[in-house]
């Protein structure tokens, strides 16, 4: 999907306890800082659709696994009316930055699922807008 960015993570396995990479400032992909924030979605469950029409997200998930589904109604995106979809966990371990405007929506697959965002601004009511999971027709 047009500019949508997937970036493999690196996990470091130790014996007392593991290490999960998420970001650098010196990766292409960091824009900027604004906050972090975890989010959790329980199983089976659907959050979405919400679009930031400035936040730039980057999405991890460290613990669980979850579902993302990303639809693009971008007037001048080369993929406009396209979904994208994939499965974050720790085996399959990534970070997703979404640009502005892509709607989102993601579904908890375990009993205990964590989503960390990383956003470049931070939270402001007015910049996002949500709509019920019908609005936008895709097959979970």
């Amino acid at each position: 999907m047009d500019g949508l960015i997937v970036t493999a993570l690196k996990q470091i396995h130790h014996p007392k306890g593991d290490i999960f990479h998420v970001l650098k400032k010196s990766e292409e992909s960091f824009d900027s800082f604004g906050e972090v924030y975890f989010s959790n979605i329980k199983k089976d469950l659907i959050k979405g659709w919400k679009k930031h029409k400035s936040m730039t997200m980057n999405l991890v998930v460290p613990v669980g696994a979850i579902r993302f589904v990303f639809c693009d109604r971008r007037e001048t995106s080369t993929t406009k009316g396209e979904f994208f979809s994939t499965i974050i966990s720790p085996e399959n371990y990534c970070r997703i930055t979404v640009p502005p405007n892509v709607w989102t929506a993601f579904q908890g697959l375990r009993e205990h699922n964590l989503l960390l965002n990383i956003a470049n601004m931070e939270h402001d009511p007015l910049e996002a807008e949500n709509i019920d999971l019908e609005n936008i027709a895709y097959d979970w």
